[in-house]
């Protein structure tokens, strides 16, 4: 039963990307047997453009994310780190739009930086728009993301070195030459290629803040394409030049490995032995405020400016009901589903893995694992084009906006999903399978009475943060959306898109608020498994 229900899983996943893959396959065919000259000049300046803004993100993230890992890694006990730590947390949980907003009111025409400029007589009118616009929003996301993966691995130092390192009398760059810079690079390719992945498949970031032709990446040429322009030719060979990066990408990804063990020592402390000098201290102090400055204020505008707008008006706005129970039921039914194919694809999993032993695992078993992360592989904004193009020859594509948005929106959350689960079923199946069956007690009964108490924890932590992910989502949406099918952040591009910047700030609050309750929710949950697992293990 359990390998049954992991294959129609599997089966879901694979139709869902390998249908969007067909289509694909069939209209490339059709538009090269009719002469369609599609990878034009057009199509490799967007790709060059594509690459461009994907690297130079990732190394400003990197470069920036250094320094202020090393900083706040020097003074671990200094009074707020832990509430930097918090806050370096909070960008993951805030949809995309939320976050340009936010950061448009500090670096926009008429935001904070601008009234600074303006009251000290100095004629600079910032221009957020464009290149410069995409590379602060993705350091704003990315650069916490780093700091914290970096300062991970310094944590990781043992404390024997740094005692060692004082005893010798080793300068600050000897510190960071021998023992620090070790350990950072043996993660920093994993750290740069996965920021640089997010970054070539970033869609609401460039949509939003890409302004023109010049400043547009494939994922939104590809939504250009086929909202608007409604040329399939030209978005089936988007698509594929869009899927080709991301498998690229994929493969030196795997290439690079995992960070090698950091040496050999019995304890494992952060404790530091070194007294920076007061140049160090001012130095570092410095470093930790601009990034605080950086990641905080963005986050306090968006703040500031939604409960600068006229929030009484938007609540009693039919609309705006609509759009936040249409986001909240749709956000629902994707975080449902990627729970039911999540749990589908583990017990599967577990069951071949106990029936085999220490035979190596068979074909079906690895594509349990593969197929949960057949979403890395195949974008959603892959997905969906597929499937607009497939749709349009027998419906009307928006017609499909629901299924659509929540079927892709699960994928998505699979990979989270998934890995949330697999801990917890495998610690349950562990300890009650011999039990279980010596008993006779299966199916429904062995999930009511001994499973559930030992998964009803991870379940919702699963639920709240691919739930989150859903509703802040905009990418499938963004396609199949319409009027009489609109969540918040479709509702949320419209108001910006006909220049309501308050009626935006309003909704942006609203949405990110949702948002992070949701993923503060799931951070709870997943940091009371992690408590009960080590409790567990001692």
């Amino acid at each position: 039963m359990k390998p049954l229900a992991g294959a129609l899983a599997l089966a879901f996943l694979v139709v869902l990307a390998g249908g969007a893959l067909l289509s694909l396959t069939i209209e490339a065919l059709r538009a090269s047997a009719e002469g369609f000259a599609t990878f034009d000049s057009y199509l490799w300046r967007i790709a060059r453009f594509t690459l461009l803004q994907a690297l130079l993100s990732m190394l400003l993230s990197v470069a920036f994310a250094i320094p202020l890992a090393r900083a706040l890694h020097a003074h671990p006990d200094f009074p707020g780190r832990a509430m930097i730590l918090r806050l370096f947390a909070l960008p993951l949980a805030l949809p995309a739009l939320v976050a340009v907003l936010g950061v448009t009111s500090i670096y926009g025409r008429n935001g904070g930086v601008a009234a600074v400029f303006r009251g000290l007589g100095i004629d600079v009118v910032p221009n957020i728009y464009g290149l410069t616009g995409i590379l602060i929003v993705h350091v704003f996301f990315n650069l916490p993301l780093a700091t914290r993966l970096i300062l991970s691995g310094l944590d990781s130092i043992p404390e024997d070195y740094w005692k060692l390192s004082s005893q010798l009398g080793m300068s600050g760059w000897a510190r960071f030459r021998l023992i620090e810079w070790p350990v950072i690079l043996r993660s920093l390719s994993g750290i740069a290629g996965l920021i640089f992945m997010l970054c070539i498949t970033s869609f609401t970031i460039v949509l939003t803040l890409g302004g023109g032709p010049r400043a547009t990446t494939l994922e939104v040429a590809i939504y250009q394409s086929l909202h608007f322009d409604f040329d399939v030719a030209r978005a089936v060979s988007l698509t594929l030049v869009q899927l080709c990066l991301t498998v690229a990408v994929l493969l030196v990804l795997n290439l690079t490995g995992r960070p090698a063990a950091e040496g050999f020592s019995l304890r494992t402390t952060t404790r530091r032995f070194d007294r920076p000098s007061l140049r160090t201290k001012l130095s570092n102090g410095t470093i930790i405020l601009l990034g605080l400055l950086f990641v905080g204020l963005p986050m306090a505008g968006t703040v500031v400016s939604g409960l600068a707008a006229d929030l009484p008006r938007l609540f009693i706005e039919r609309t705006v009901w609509q759009a936040i129970s249409t986001s909240l039921i749709l956000g629902a039914a994707a975080a449902t589903l990627s729970l039911v194919i999540s749990l589908a694809l583990v017990m599967a999993r577990e069951c071949l893995a106990s029936e085999r032993r220490y035979e190596s695992p068979k074909m079906f078993e690895r594509s349990l694992d593969l197929g949960a992360s057949l979403i890395i592989v195949v974008p959603p904004i892959v997905i969906g084009a597929g499937w607009f193009i497939l749709s349009h020859h027998f419906v009307d594509p928006f017609s499909l906006a629901p299924i659509m948005v929540v079927s892709v929106n699960a994928a998505m959350a699979i990979p989270f999903a998934f890995r949330i689960l697999r801990p917890s079923w495998d610690t349950a199946a562990s300890r009650q399978n011999r039990l279980c069956a010596q008993l006779g007690i299966a199916g429904w009964n062995r999930l009511r009475l001994i499973d559930w108490p030992f998964l009803k924890r991870p379940l919702g932590v699963a639920f709240a943060f691919a739930m989150a992910l859903s509703l802040g989502d905009l990418g499938t949406i963004a396609l199949f959306g319409n009027n009489s099918v609109q969540t918040l952040p479709f509702l949320l591009l419209q108001r910006m898109g006909s220049y309501r910047t308050e009626d935006a700030a309003g909704l942006a609050l609203i949405l990110g608020t949702l948002c992070l309750l949701l993923m503060i929710v799931a951070d709870r949950g997943a940091n009371s498994l992690a408590r009960k697992e080590v409790g567990n293990n001692g």
